[in-house]
């Protein structure tokens, strides 16, 4: 069974390798520890997921951290400077990531108008850069379960807040599968296997 001809990866309306970049920010200790609306080990393990898979398609990918180097904050979480040690992290101290020229330079240095976005927390470091994104004609898509928020209640409301302003929700396994897309795409299909099967099993 042949599959429909390939469509033209960079305008594709759906996410592909070519036309996005992920957008990861404040994944620091303080930050997860502070995360109450959803399991800590799960939030890990899902950023970790959307990190490797941003990886194997190499599709760009920005990080920052916040008040690293005023000494009012730990670096980057482990795991994700395991997986992408040679992207290095835009550190800054406004709240707001969008506040930050050298951030918004980075972003727009990909070239990409597709972000997907993941962020800590999400009321807050990933609803004001988004609501800002939007705003200045980038598409947004929140990867909804990589991002946590300090309640139950708060992690709703920005995510509400973002999708009235026209963010697009995304999960990490549909990202992961709108990037592959196909099965005849072999060079990946170990490598997506190997990270979607390992959370969500066999």
């Amino acid at each position: 069974m042949a599959s429909r001809p390939t469509r033209n990866p960079v305008q594709d309306h759906l996410l592909t390798p070519s036309n996005c970049a992920v957008v990861i920010i404040d994944y620091q200790p303080v930050q997860v520890a502070s995360i109450a609306s959803m399991d800590r080990r799960t939030l890990v393990a899902n950023i970790v997921a959307l990190a490797k898979t941003a990886k194997l398609y190499d599709v760009p990918v920005v990080l920052t951290t916040v008040n690293v180097n005023t000494g009012r904050n730990q670096p980057l979480i482990h795991q994700l400077r395991d997986i992408l040690p040679t992207v290095e992290p835009i550190d800054r101290t406004t709240i707001n990531a969008w506040e930050d020229k050298d951030f918004v330079d980075a972003v727009r240095a990909t070239g990409r108008k597709k972000l997907v976005m993941a962020a800590l927390w999400t009321e807050v470091c990933l609803a004001f850069p988004a609501l800002d994104a939007l705003r200045d004609g980038f598409e947004v898509y929140a990867v909804v379960d990589v991002v946590g928020g300090t309640s139950v209640e708060a992690h709703q409301a920005g995510l509400e807040r973002i999708m009235q302003a026209g963010a697009v929700p995304v999960s990490w396994v549909q990202f992961a599968c709108e990037l592959q897309r196909d099965w005849l795409r072999e060079k990946t299909v170990p490598g997506f296997a190997e990270i979607v099967f390992a959370v969500e099993g066999h």
